[in-house]
């Protein structure tokens, strides 16, 4: 019955609006997928994902469709996703995928912000210096989307809570700048059977690939983990604030093929991008 009413709600409240190419939606405002939130009882996402299931677009993903459809925008905010470092490529990523409308987002890091994150770093600010980097995550995911949910864990993934953190995500994105704890984040998705999307930066050059359980992965691309330092070279070459948002942007776009199951994922494959010459570059791992 309470799935009726809240249908009948939304269609009440929905309005007729015209895209910029003069097609005809139905619509329903933010303010009232918040004012019937309250009223049922329900999340927002709730809300969102019953009026996408009866042709009622939330206005803040008109501009989704055609690129997405209805069905597909209500995939997104039924979806988990892990963010695992929420730096250079984590604060984009995270900005990126709550604007598209992915419905929840385990957010994770243990550092906070230091005035050398303010180049790069989306979410560092001045008023934010000394801030833990999860938590600012999650004010600025509800600052933007108020529909998706936020875990934020303010401690560092490890070898031994890697498994509990990532539990229950459809997709990881590995935004981390050291090594040993990439090579944990993937054997923690090996074991709980969760595609990676994987991403790094130094300079004016980055690479991203996607990682499956039974892919060979990141020993592929750096060799064995066994003695390698924490640092790539992007402790040589330092991190530009294009490079970084330019991979996280690539990022978000694999990971919305892996959620709703579309072709030409970059898997087994690594994309090099070099900026100073605008080199795009795709090698097979073997």
């Amino acid at each position: 019955m309470q799935d009726r009413a809240l249908i009948a709600a939304i269609q009440a409240a929905a309005l007729f609006r015209t895209r910029v190419d003069g097609a005809a939606y139905a619509s329903i405002a933010a303010a009232r997928v918040r004012d019937l939130s309250q009223a049922f009882g329900l999340s927002r996402c709730r809300v969102e994902i019953t009026a996408l299931e009866n042709g009622v677009v939330p206005e803040r993903y008109a501009r989704n469709l055609n690129a997405l459809t209805l069905d597909e925008q209500a995939t997104l905010l039924k979806a988990v996703v892990a963010v695992v470092g929420l730096g250079g490529l984590g604060g984009v990523a995270v900005e990126i995928l709550a604007r598209l409308g992915i419905g929840a987002l385990t957010l994770i890091d243990g550092d906070c912000f230091e005035e050398s994150n303010l180049n790069r770093q989306l979410l560092s600010t001045i008023d934010r210096l000394g801030m833990s980097k999860a938590q600012a995550a999650a004010e600025r995911v509800q600052q933007i989307n108020p529909s998706v949910s936020t875990r934020a864990h303010r401690f560092f993934l490890t070898a031994d809570n890697a498994s509990e953190l990532l539990a229950g995500s459809a997709v990881v994105v590995d935004c981390l700048d050291n090594l040993p704890t990439r090579f944990n984040v993937e054997t923690a998705c090996r074991q709980l059977n969760l595609p990676l999307v994987s991403a790094a930066v130094a300079g004016a050059t980055g690479q991203l690939t996607v990682i499956f359980p039974e892919d060979q992965g990141l020993a592929a691309i750096y060799g064995d983990p066994c003695g390698l330092s924490a640092r790539g070279v992007e402790a040589v070459l330092g991190n530009l604030p294009h490079t970084v948002t330019l991979l996280a942007s690539l990022q978000c776009a694999e990971v919305v093929k892996i959620l709703l199951g579309k072709d030409h994922v970059l898997r087994n494959r690594l994309l090099v991008v070099d900026l100073t010459d605008l080199t795009f570059a795709i090698m097979r791992l073997q």
